[in-house]
């Protein structure tokens, strides 16, 4: 535990007892974004199908070794195929142009040719993330939930028949129907709009009338101020068969009730916030830390193992240990993985040091 390992997480996993783990954290290499330099790296398959494959058999030997109620945390981007024009002389992104780097055989119309065998055209959306997140539900995963990544400083873009991409998914699996999570550890403020409803004087106000002349046999319509379950967030009336706030838990499961919210948080959405990060050292975009921390709290209990096969620069790992909790990882190029281990050192010396 608490190493990251330079080898391919394909041999590495195959080392790791089953059930052992308690939650994956990661974000694999993209389709043909980057060249990590190293042969045989997933990423740059000749073909679309080929990377799916590869990924499926990654996150299969992953299921082996996560706990009966473990969950992934998959973080995955997107792209797309061409910028259209002449579908034969189309210009192709930097995943086919990476991908000839490595095929020089291959020529640019020849990967059209390959992707027009699964219906994908000049400009289209590859659809990348979802493929993956489908691909793995069939291989037997529970898809649980798509989180929006949304990148508050994006990259800009020169697109003007299309909106800017400012957002990844981040896609929440689990192994069993029943999981690790906890929910509590990540909840977040109210919204202000609520805040702001709910310090209203509800027993002074008139309320409104039924609009178009209808009518209500309870009386005026007046702002809600409960925080709804499950079901509805409506206060009152034939949603909660006459019913409204601070009924037993019964009596809110049986009528669609509602509990005023009196602890100012909520469970947390699935949009997330997060600025993107660079670390100087890495030469690219990092996971920034505070994406991986709602991951880390709700799907790790305390010195659990947090496990990370494409480790990168090792933000995982080193939100895993200033969390109390244990990490592994693997990374296959080496100077990245020398990159996270002196991230990694700084960080102990330096907690070292405050205490």
């Amino acid at each position: 535990m608490n190493k990251i390992y330079n080898m391919d997480c394909r041999k590495g996993l195959k080392l790791i007892d089953d059930n052992s783990i308690d939650c994956c954290i990661t974000s694999p290499p993209y389709w043909g974004l980057r060249d990590y330099g190293v042969d045989g790296q997933i990423g740059l398959e000749d073909t679309l199908q080929k990377y799916i494959e590869n990924m499926v058999q990654v996150f299969r030997e992953i299921k082996r070794v996560l706990k009966k109620d473990g969950t992934v945390w998959l973080n995955l981007g997107d792209s797309y195929v061409g910028t259209g024009g002449d579908r034969k002389k189309a210009v192709l992104n930097p995943v086919f142009y990476q991908q000839q780097q490595h095929n020089p055989k291959g020529g640019r119309y020849e990967k059209i040719q390959e992707l027009k065998k699964i219906n994908l055209k000049p400009k289209d959306l590859i659809g990348i993330p979802w493929r993956i997140a489908f691909a793995l539900q069939d291989d037997g995963w529970y898809l649980r939930s798509d989180i929006i990544w949304s990148k508050s400083n994006c990259m800009p873009e020169s697109a003007k028949d299309r909106p800017t991409k400012a957002h990844e998914y981040i896609f929440l699996l689990s192994k069993s129907r029943k999981y690790y999570y906890d929910y509590q550890s990540i909840m977040e403020p109210i919204a202000a709009s609520t805040i702001q409803r709910l310090s209203q004087d509800i027993e002074n106000q008139k309320g409104s009338d039924r609009a178009n002349g209808g009518s209500k046999r309870n009386g005026a319509m007046k702002a809600v101020i409960g925080k709804g379950n499950s079901k509805t967030f409506r206060g009152g009336g034939s949603y909660t068969k006459g019913q409204s706030f601070n009924n037993s838990s019964t009596s809110e499961r049986e009528s669609h009730g509602n509990a005023v919210n009196e602890n100012g948080v909520r469970n947390k959405r699935t949009v997330w916030t997060v600025s993107t990060s660079q670390f100087k050292q890495a030469h690219f975009a990092t996971f920034p830390e505070k994406l991986i921390e709602p991951c880390v709290f709700a799907g790790c209990p305390k010195n659990g193992i947090v496990l990370d096969p494409f480790m990168g620069s090792g933000t995982t790992a080193l939100v895993a240990w200033e969390n109390n909790r244990n990490y592994i990882g693997f990374e296959l190029n080496n100077d990245y993985k020398d990159i996270s281990q002196k991230r990694l050192g700084t960080a102990i010396c330096q907690y070292k040091l405050e205490i």
